[in-house]
């Protein structure tokens, strides 16, 4: 079976021109001692909206690794996949992320739940966990209810794997379920039921995505209480690793945090936790190399700020387009954004400072960086000049995607972690 590492990074790259300044960072993190792989990931809407294919995702990734000499792991993740989207990433794909939030509540068969808490008293009752302080409060009711509410899901993750191993073979290819895109956090008792299914249904998930408390908006810090994420991310870690040994679970399976991109508030605590228990992680910071782009397009020169700002005019007035597929995930403030005359008076320098994530400068709107990350569609209607800016601008456009994936998120999250092996 393909292991993955023990750190991995989903580096999403919306118009695949940055797969080589994404390397690039992790190389610098790899000459200074912090081991973390790269994940190239794109979803089936990104694709849509953008007109790529999978494809182009592996071309991309195989491109960088051969000109930067990268030596070590990488994987091609189809991202948030469904059974009616998977059969396009079987071809270029080594990693899948297995979604099945939408599944959640569905029924499962009566007779599928009975057999499985038939399966596991042990779930019916109290389960001491090493590393909890108390155990984890499960009783027959509660089992029930929770074998309920996520039997269907993961039965659809099986759906959905087995498709993959018909068209790939077994052990070719890592499997990540996802279960984050949903209103409600799984709580650590969900989390065991959850993964004690997906051992029964024989997915050998090597990352799981579930749910957590706060606010995971697009591109922009965390929001919630920091000291609860911390208890949930622990007591999480905890549950993972005792169904690694209770349920035969790959002993790679490790959490993944989605829009895990720039949330720096939580960073040292999830430090924290993976240290104290030498774990892994995936973390997924897709959309933010799109907003470097932006950022040194419009400290590029004229052009490159004259695109910047006419994607951000575009992008207000699509607003409700724009915005309502990922309603759940971004928390915009529409009295907060500025302009669109106000922003086409600005210079780069201007725009650079109100879109880059940078708490520290009065400049930061967090308002504007939101409704840019989803604005992504207005620069794929540009189509070449907006692809043909990038070019122009190469050099400052790599160096941002390169630090701001090197200082902002590599360094702060991994820098003081054990990460061979």
């Amino acid at each position: 079976m393909i292991k993955i590492p023990k750190f991995t990074m989903g580096v999403g790259d919306r118009f695949g021109k940055q797969g080589q300044a994404q390397l690039s960072a992790l190389i610098a993190a790899r000459e200074a001692g912090i081991a973390v792989c790269p994940v190239w990931n794109k979803s089936h809407r990104e694709h849509s909206i953008i007109h790529t294919d999978p494809g182009d995702v592996r071309r991309e990734a195989d491109a960088a690794v051969n000109a930067l000499g990268w030596q070590d792991p990488y994987f091609v993740d189809a991202d948030h996949i469904n059974l009616t989207t998977v059969d396009g990433f079987l071809d270029s794909s080594n990693f899948f992320t297995l979604d099945v939030a939408d599944a959640i509540g569905s029924p499962a068969p009566t007779a599928d739940v009975d057999a499985f808490l038939s399966r596991h008293a042990e779930l019916c009752a109290p389960v001491v966990i090493d590393g909890l302080d108390q155990a984890v409060e499960l009783s027959p009711a509660r089992a029930k209810q929770i074998t309920e509410t996520y039997l269907f899901a993961v039965q659809e993750a099986g759906r959905i794997y087995q498709r993959i191993v018909d068209a790939k073979g077994e052990g070719t290819f890592v499997t990540e379920v996802s279960m984050d895109e949903t209103p409600q956090p799984q709580t650590p008792e969900e989390l065991l039921v959850i993964l004690a299914a997906i051992a029964d249904e024989g997915i050998p998930a090597q990352t799981i995505a579930p749910r957590f408390s706060g606010r995971f908006n697009k591109g922009v810090d965390y929001v919630g209480e920091v000291a609860a994420f911390e208890r949930e991310f622990t007591s999480d870690l905890a549950v993972v690793a005792h169904a690694v040994k209770a349920y035969g679970l790959p002993d790679t399976l490790k959490l993944s945090v989605h829009s895990g991109s720039d949330k720096f508030s939580i960073y040292p605590c999830i430090g924290r936790a993976l240290r104290a228990v030498d774990a892994g992680l995936h973390l997924k910071t897709a959309g933010t190399t799109w907003l470097e782009e932006l950022i040194g397009l419009a400290e590029g020169g004229a052009e490159g700020l004259s695109i910047a700002q006419e994607i951000y005019r575009s992008a207000v007035g699509r607003y409700d387009e724009l915005c309502g597929p990922y309603a759940d995930v971004i928390d915009i403030d529409i009295t907060r954004l500025p302009t669109v005359d106000e922003v086409a008076s600005w210079s780069g320098p201007r725009f650079a400072a109100a879109l880059r994530h940078d708490q520290s400068c009065e400049e930061y709107n967090p308002d504007l960086r939101q409704l840019l990350h989803v604005g992504y569609k207005v620069a794929a209607e540009m189509g070449a000049r907006y692809l043909d800016a990038l070019d122009a601008s190469r050099d400052v456009v790599a160096t941002h995607v390169r630090e701001n994936l090197l200082d902002r998120h590599i360094r702060p999250l991994f820098m003081t972690m054990p990460t061979t092996g």
